[in-house]
């Protein structure tokens, strides 16, 4: 239904959502603008589970493919606290270069007849002539933060802090260690993306940030911290920062972002622009395709933009519930971990698993470890849990935002 559509932002939202309205209407006159240079995006590698390669396959099998083909696999998970180790067999997980997937899609989206322009900044005050502006332009969305007021954007700061980084140790798991320091406990999440690196996030509170003197030392000061409090699980490769330059490493706040509405007249927000989720349940990069899937279908079934958009903002808004839950859920358990790292190994890497719970928060660990284990044997339990943990999800969501 619309003839001309332009993206602001070049990351797999916009691209992924250019491919669908192209594959919709070869007509369409679609531009990406992404305001950086083409090939020079941040981060390391993104991580997606075997459901959302189904769902691309049904919408775009040659892109899926690509994908596919670019992607890791892993099946196993692995936890250590200090010297314990635990593997467990889960779910088929992939990982996949940031760049390398941003490549598949711009090179997809090229081929189709979309305008993918590089180093083209488009500011709030200057919007591009278009039936349709899709803000997918990241958390820090210019474009939305113009009318901020409008979207009732709303932001909640976590507590720990972060750090983004790649290695060129290749776990064959994802990698969850915890080590104990003086100054508190710290600790990474590692997971492969192509065959010579992985991605290897670190976190910890506010205390043991400024107890290690984390916030005092520059990139390289910071890798080399690093790589000592985690040596046992790097086995002596390095740790890689964003810039070979010696200025501070970027520790981060995680910022849960909210927004009352994502549309205004023609302007409609995509991925981290209308929401983030916690990177701690690895659902920021699929929420963001899934959007793009979402509004396609919309602009497809609906003959106005008004109902189209609408139609997308309740769907997702609706969809994202659970996972919003999930996300707030898995950030409060490692905000508390002190409530969790003294029970006995088996059974605080059997939480590990369960933190996304809206209810471990509201029972004593111990008895929750229990109550879990007891439902795995217990048909009836087991369907009350799954009956009862999204509705709890979703009603305390719903209160939370009416707030």
């Amino acid at each position: 239904m619309c003839v001309k559509v332009a993206c602001v932002g070049g990351g797999p939202a916009g691209l992924y959502l250019s491919i669908l309205l192209k594959r919709q209407d070869p007509s369409h006159d679609i531009t990406v603008h992404e305001r950086n240079p083409e090939g020079s995006t941040y981060g390391w590698g993104v991580t997606y589970w075997q459901g959302l390669l189904d769902l691309l396959h049904t919408h775009d099998p040659e892109s899926a493919a690509a994908v596919r083909a670019h992607s890791v696999r892993w099946r196993d998970g692995v936890a250590r606290v200090g010297d314990l180790t635990t593997r467990h067999r889960g779910d088929e997980g992939f990982g996949i270069g940031r760049h390398r997937l941003l490549e598949i899609l711009a090179d997809r989206a090229r081929a189709l007849g979309v305008r993918v322009e590089f180093e083209s900044e488009v500011t709030a005050d200057d919007l591009p002539a278009a039936d349709l502006v899709v803000a997918a332009d990241g958390v820090h969305s210019a474009l939305r933060t113009r009318h901020a007021a409008h979207f009732g954007t709303r932001t909640h700061l976590g507590r720990n802090r972060y750090l983004w980084l790649g290695t060129t140790k290749v776990f064959d798991a994802f990698t969850f260690a915890f080590v104990e320091t003086g100054h508190g406990w710290i600790w990474c999440y590692g997971y492969a993306y192509d065959d010579a690196h992985s991605t290897c996030v670190v976190e910890c509170s506010a205390q043991t940030f400024t107890g290690l003197g984390l916030d005092r030392l520059d990139e390289a000061g910071t890798s080399a911290l690093l790589e000592k409090v985690f040596a046992g699980v790097l086995d002596g490769h390095p740790l890689i920062g964003r810039s070979a330059g010696a200025g501070s490493a970027p520790w981060l706040t995680f910022r849960t972002l909210t927004n009352r509405t994502w549309y205004r007249d023609g302007l409609v927000l995509l991925g981290d622009a209308a929401h983030t989720t916690h990177y701690s349940v690895g659902a920021g990069t699929t929420l963001a395709l899934e959007d793009a899937i979402c509004l396609a279908g919309a602009l497809r079934a609906h003959a106005g933009l008004r109902p189209a958009l609408a139609a997308y903002e309740r769907e997702r808004r609706f969809a994202l519930l659970p996972v919003q839950s999930a996300a707030r859920h898995s950030a409060q358990w490692y905000e508390n971990l002190p409530r969790y790292i003294h029970l006995p190994p088996h059974r605080m890497f059997a939480l590990l698993g369960q933190r996304h719970s809206p209810l471990l928060p509201y029972v004593p660990p111990q008895l929750y470890y229990g109550i879990d284990k007891a439902a795995g044997r217990l048909a009836v339990a087991r369907r009350l849990k799954r009956w009862l943990g999204p509705r709890v999800a979703r009603t305390v969501q719903a209160r939370s935002q009416a707030r």
